[in-house]
Order: C-alpha cells, then structure tokens, then sequence
C-alpha cells in the first residue's frame, strides 16, 4: 500500500512466477512461465510519492542498514549496488564473524584493550541471546541493541539483563581479586560502562514491544537469558 508500484519474481528452478500491484491492488496476477534451474526472489518497487515526502534512496542510509543485517546474521551475503551512478557505487557485504565483527568494525581506530571480542550465546526454547563486547581506552560507552534484527534504540529487556549481569559479576571480580577492599563502596554503572563496545542481539518468536516504532522491547523472559549467559 505504501508502494507506487511494485513486482515480485520468485525462481524455484523450475517456474517462474510474476505478480504486480499498483499502490496496493494487484494489476498482474499470479503468472507463470518455465525456467531453467533458476532460483531465488526478486523484489522491485517504489516508493508512492502521494504518501512520502521524497522518493529519492539515500545510499549511506540504505548501506548502513543493510550492513547491520550482514552483521547480524553471520554469513549472509548482502550486495548493495547504486545504478544511478557512474559507475556503478557497490558495498559487497558479509562478515562470517556475526556480531564480533560488528564490535570489530565500531572499535576500528580505537586501542582495544583486551586482544579478542568477548563472546557469549545462550539459547531456551525458542529464544536465541547473543552478547559480544570489548573494551577500549575511550570514555565512551556504545551498546547497541537488537531484537529480531530490529534496532532497539531504547532498550529493553535484553539492556536490561546485560547491563544488571556485566555490573553484578565485575564487582564480584574485583572483590574476589582485591581490586575492591571491603571499605570500599561497589563499582557503579558508569564504571563499568566506561570505554565498553557491546552488542546485543536476540531472537525470540513473540516479540512484544513498547511502541509502534519497536525502539523497546518488553518480554520479560528475556531478560534472565541475557542475563544468565
């Protein structure tokens, strides 16, 4: 509905089938012709200029989502190319690392302070937690969140559980080490924030989030997974 136009091509080896819709009714239906080994989807549309202000594709902002999407599902092939331009810009993106290499890339310039990515996953029933982070000697703290490949701007269940476990077993490290004497007072948020790059990333079959734009997610259960691991 949010389309001007738009057609889809799916290849299964065997046939192809074509269907279009303009601005949400169809126009072509469902038709099928023969092909030969083929196989994959292919989706062409454009934006309804009734509905969006601009119909004009930023690249920057389509290469930083989709590189994201490569990021998060390790492995994945992502090729992005812009016709408009000559030649051609294209981004060919896939990080076998998953979300190791995304705290790779965002740490890129800055003097890590441990020599790997710290990693973990967890896994019950249906729902998938997958932490990765390090340490750098900036101030700043980046953690981004995920939830079904959704960037969960404001948190959520899963920051919740990360940021409560990472304070809880650093202080419990340093009092076990000594670092903190039994005068002294707990490590605080900030503390253990400070220099750190995370990502966190889940996957659960009933996402329940807090507003329409998904920037929070709100399952309990996930927050002891995240948590636990």
């Amino acid at each position: 509905a949010l389309s001007d136009w738009l057609e889809a091509e799916v290849r299964d080896g065997h046939t192809k089938h074509y269907m279009r819709f303009e601005r949400g009714v169809t126009t072509v239906k469902m038709r099928d012709t023969p092909c030969e080994s083929e196989t994959g989807t292919t989706i062409r549309f454009h934006a309804d200029p009734e509905i969006f202000e601009t119909t004009i594709y930023e690249y920057d902002v389509l290469e930083k989502r989709l590189r994201e999407q490569a990021f998060l599902n390790a492995g994945v092939r992502i090729v992005l190319r812009d016709l408009r331009t000559d030649p051609v810009t294209e981004d060919d993106l896939c990080y076998e690392g998953g979300i190791i290499s995304y705290v790779e890339y965002l740490n890129a310039g800055r003097t890590a302070l441990t020599p790997d990515v710290i990693y973990m996953k967890g896994q019950k029933g249906d729902s998938i937690a997958e932490v990765a982070m390090q340490y750098n000697d900036g101030y700043n703290a980046t953690v981004v969140s995920f939830a079904n490949n959704m960037a969960t701007i404001d948190g959520g269940t899963h920051e919740e559980g990360f940021r409560a476990a990472l304070l809880r077993s650093v202080n419990k490290y340093a009092r076990a080490k000594g670092f903190l004497k039994d005068a002294d007072p707990n490590l605080t948020q900030s503390d253990v924030l400070e220099g750190l790059c995370a990502i966190i990333s889940v996957k659960l079959t009933d996402a329940q989030f807090e507003s329409q734009t998904k920037a929070k997610l709100g399952n309990s259960e996930i927050r002891p997974l995240v948590d636990g691991i």
